[in-house]
């Protein structure tokens, strides 16, 4: 299939036709995209991959193990979900996003193809259609994809034979579509395994193990898990009023690494990485210890706490559900010891925002609560309630927009004090702009 260089104008806009409202939903199922993709000529099947599935975690395993890959000299591509600020994120290689010139092409191709399917492919499926063209074209030596949602079902799973298959850290997510308990999640992220592909596990509790070491058996395949008794993490203090952001430093296997990463999880994902590293190093790609510890050293994955200024602090946490709230908890207890920062909360209505308030409230010296740019919200007021009733005494107060609850977050944390936006990755590019925004009207 191809399309006439003619046809390419600059009035199509790829990232409106990928988002349209009428394909915006979750669909489980690899039909679709196997008929898309056969219909672009089955360009997946041109790539050699490493497939990483789990709730918590994906992104940054994913990022610390493209980021060594390109060290070890690799063209390697990374498609990871959701965007930050730019739909291109999604879409990199060797760390430069896809450009938009090429993002309209390859989209314009992948439309002629849906379009003339019967049952047109979800948003997300349109996504890695493009991506598998854009990675494919571009004749990557290797790609990570991190799965959407799930793993048995989900569009990245045509891929047929995975370099390396690796799950993060599982807990009870999207239960409405993957199931309510932790064996039926184990199950759903396990559909990556495939025969032969060598798989890396997260310690998984009991349960969810005995199901991901079972579905490897039968792929004919082990799994090797991360020994976090080979995990040595050095303390670490951030100090207010600082400019300089100190690096975390942490041995793994009698190695040496430091991560620009500070969130106190973060040491764990590297070490579940390279295990990765290593399992593809057991397939015959060529990387060095110099490359590893370069590679974990240059990773950068915004919105994961992340620091953005200093005077006062502002950190933004995507952690989006339980065990992010949990995760964000020890981080913040760690790096600013008896700092009680103003929190700017966005939050999502499905998710256990009762429970992640119990995590973050014994922290708080105030909530700015402000209703995420999603359908799927919980409204500002409703969060403010639910946060009287968890019996918190600090100030609470109901923003109007992004701008309102940084604006106030700013006033009551002074120069000296931190701010910590959390609950959603959606609401991290409005977080920044408001940022922007206040921080020039300062």
């Amino acid at each position: 299939m191809c399309i006439d260089e003619g046809a390419i104008v600059d009035t199509f806009d790829p990232v409106a036709y990928i988002n349209e409202p009428r394909w915006r939903h979750s669909s489980l199922g690899l039909d679709r995209m196997r008929e898309l993709l056969s219909r672009l000529g089955n360009p997946q099947d041109r790539l050699r991959c490493v497939h990483v599935a789990g709730t918590n975690g994906k992104g940054s395993v994913c990022v610390y193990v493209s980021s060594v890959l390109v060290e070890a000299g690799y063209k390697t591509g990374l498609f990871t979900s959701p965007y930050i600020e730019r739909f291109e994120e999604r879409i990199r290689i060797n760390g430069e996003n896809i450009a938009l010139d090429e993002l309209r092409e390859v989209t314009l191709v992948v439309r002629e193809a849906a379009e003339a399917m019967d049952d047109h492919p979800t948003e997300f499926e349109l996504m890695f259609a493009v991506a598998a063209m854009h990675f494919a074209r571009q004749a990557c030596d290797i790609v990570v994809l991190e799965v959407g949602l799930g793993g048995r079902l989900d569009a990245t799973n045509v891929i047929a034979a995975p370099e390396a298959c690796v799950i993060t850290r599982l807990g009870l997510d999207h239960v409405d579509l993957l199931g309510s308990t932790i064996e039926a999640i184990a199950h759903e992220k396990a559909g990556i395994i495939k025969d032969g592909a060598p798989v890396v596990s997260w310690p998984q509790e009991p349960a969810a193990m005995r199901v991901i070491e079972g579905i490897a058996e039968e792929r004919s395949t082990c799994v090797s898990v991360a020994d976090f008794s080979q995990l040595s993490v050095e303390p670490l203090r951030v100090d207010l009023g600082s400019v300089a952001l100190p690096m975390r430093r942490f041995s793994y296997g009698g190695q040496r690494f430091e991560t620009k990463l500070l969130a106190s999880y973060q040491p764990s994902n590297a070490a579940l990485a390279i295990e990765a590293l290593h399992a593809l190093r057991m397939r015959g790609w060529v990387i060095s210890d110099e490359a590893l510890t370069c590679g974990i050293a240059r990773a950068a994955w915004p919105g994961r706490f992340e620091v953005t200024e200093t005077n006062p602090l502002v950190i933004i946490d995507g952690g989006h559900n339980l065990q992010g709230a949990e995760a964000l908890a020890d981080s913040l207890r760690e790096l600013l010891p008896g700092v009680r920062p103003v929190f700017v909360a966005g939050i999502l209505a499905d998710k256990e925002y009762p429970a992640m308030l119990r995590e973050i409230l014994p922290l708080a010296g105030a909530l700015v609560a402000v209703t995420p740019d999603s359908p799927r919200a919980l409204h500002a007021a409703d969060l403010a309630q639910c946060a009287r009733e968890q019996g918190f005494a600090g100030e609470i107060y109901v923003a109007e927009s992004f701008e309102d609850a940084v604006s106030h977050a700013r006033k009551l944390a002074g120069e000296q004090g931190a701010i910590c936006a959390f609950g959603s990755l959606y609401s991290i590019a409005s977080l920044k702009a408001a940022l922007h925004t206040t921080s020039a009207d300062v």
